[in-house]
């Protein structure tokens, strides 16, 4: 068995973050899995699962899934053995009851939590110019947010749209969401000194550096990130 630490984070930032733009490149490097809760809720819409059913009101109003439903499925999730050498939450635990339901799942290797920090003004800014490739789900940033002329994909040239949350009201709903429920996971893993706080305006190779370097040094001190 390897003696190399696990790589274990957990995401911690509001929507337009760019928490998944990050996750990506963590997990190529340390060659772990993105788990991103987000992700396997849409694709159960999308599949018409007796889950996707009961979330698609909640994912189109903003709103967020209950603890007992968002618990089992990371349950399930960590369970799998691609997960040994560790793992990247994404959307994952969202509030204080999921983070201590999380504490007894990872006891043994508690992952480290990265919080990416970005003003609302700019998330407001970052997700009404947000588009997704209908193809290969590709993110990209519309050249206009006025503009009624389609926009292609630069990955394969598909139509991009604009997902169904990314609206303005929704966005705020969402915002405030965070706020409330999920900021305060900041001082729960700042007490138990398993959190890096990373400015998430700088350009997105600038925060994969810091990223990277935070990591490092704590995989380099036997540290667990």
């Amino acid at each position: 068995m390897s003696n190399t630490p696990k790589v274990s984070l957990i995401l911690i930032g509001p929507p337009g973050s760019g928490k998944g733009t990050q996750a990506t490149r963590i997990c190529e490097r340390f060659g772990i899995p993105w788990i991103s809760t987000g992700d396997i809720l849409r694709a159960a819409v999308k599949a018409g699962t007796a889950l996707g059913v009961q979330v698609q009101t909640l994912l189109s109003a903003g709103a967020l899934v209950g603890d007992d439903m968002m618990i089992d499925l990371v349950r399930e999730r960590l369970g799998r053995t691609d997960t040994a050498a560790g793992f990247v939450l994404d959307g994952f635990p969202r509030t204080l009851v999921q983070a201590a339901a999380l504490d007894g799942l990872v006891a043994a290797v508690p992952p480290h939590a990265l919080v990416l920090e970005v003003p609302e003004a700019e998330l407001e800014r970052r997700l009404t110019a947000r588009r997704i490739c209908t193809k290969c789900k590709t993110l990209s940033t519309s050249r206009s947010l006025y503009g009624s002329e389609a926009e292609l994909c630069s990955k394969c040239g598909s139509i991009l749209i604009t997902r169904d949350d990314d609206n303005v009201l929704t966005i705020r709903h969402r915002l405030e969401n965070y706020r409330t429920q999920t900021a305060p996971l900041v001082a729960h893993y700042q007490a138990r000194g398993t959190l890096s706080i990373v400015d998430g305006m700088r350009a997105p190779d600038d925060v994969t550096t810091t990223i990277f370097k935070l990591i490092d040094s704590r995989r380099n001190g036997c540290a667990t990130p």
